[in-house]
């Protein structure tokens, strides 16, 4: 009750967690329900701008704008959580491992694997990825995935590190826990909150990755409808249609704000020295 409280007088953590829910629901909502079928062609009633029928109007092929963001929600959401879980359930046993094994020939493969990981960006990932299995929202999610295995593996590794050293670790050690125990059953639960914090930052970050992967045409394939394949579509109808680009690239920005404003929200409640610094 007190950390909804404080939540609830956290101005960034709300806006950033109302501008998620919108989304989010909006994506749930889609799978019992949309305005229009997306995948239904209208020539006849193609280009139409906003309206009281259409909200959003209808791109080039009649296709309803409000219906295609909310089944694209659902796709940018779908992929940014695997993604994000990828990351998390691959990087924080790394780096768990890389800090209980400090200086050790472990951490060293761990870290130098990480630096090599981070040195190519996720669309180059992906596009190393396309070239072998083709374009495809799996190997988005792959590509991103990859990506966020060393950021997690580098934060786990620096948190866990300044543990080791602490008394009640020490104790641990003394009580005969071997270093697995250990940083399952002390240090995880103490780094705990970064890591959420992290992984909501990393989920808009995997959102925004969507976007641009499917943007150059690496992410979902027609006919599912993505956020970023709507903006690439849009280019050459921008100047008489402009909605074409506007609404979809709304929703990319509205999502990845409220995103980073929630996860700002998150460190500010969950780290007790920004709390106690900013009261």
């Amino acid at each position: 009750m007190q950390f909804v409280k404080a939540a609830l007088r956290n101005r960034s953590f709300m806006i950033g967690a109302t501008l998620a829910f919108i989304f989010i629901g909006a994506a749930l909502i889609s799978f019992l329900w949309t305005p229009f079928d997306v995948t239904k062609l209208d020539i006849a009633h193609k280009l139409q701008k906003p309206s009281a029928l259409h909200w959003f109007g209808t791109d080039h092929f009649g296709r309803d704008i409000f219906a295609m963001i909310m089944v694209g929600a659902r796709t940018s959401i779908a992929v940014a959580v695997v993604a994000v879980g990828i990351g998390i359930i691959l990087g924080v046993p790394l780096g768990l491992a890389a800090a209980a094994r400090k200086d050790s020939l472990l951490d060293e493969i761990i870290m130098r694997t990480n630096d090599l990981v981070l040195a190519f960006p996720a669309l180059l990932i992906a596009i190393m990825i396309t070239a072998v299995f083709g374009p495809s929202v799996i190997n988005a999610i792959i590509a991103i995935g990859i990506f966020n295995i060393p950021v997690f593996a580098r934060l786990t590794r620096g948190a866990a590190l300044s543990l080791w050293t602490r008394d009640f670790v020490l104790s641990a050690r003394v009580a005969g826990k071997n270093q697995t125990r250990i940083s399952i059953e002390h240090i995880l639960p103490n780094i705990l909150n970064l890591l959420i914090v992290q992984g909501s930052i990393q989920f808009s970050l995997g959102i925004l990755a969507e976007a641009g992967l499917s943007y150059v045409g690496l992410g979902a394939q027609p006919p599912i409808p993505s956020w970023g394949r709507m903006l690439a579509e849009s280019q050459t109808m921008i100047s008489f249609a402009p909605h074409l680009a506007i609404f979809p690239g709304m929703a990319i920005v509205l999502t990845v704000l409220g995103l980073n404003l929630m996860g700002d929200g998150l460190r500010d409640l969950l780290d007790p020295r920004l709390r106690r610094s900013r009261t």
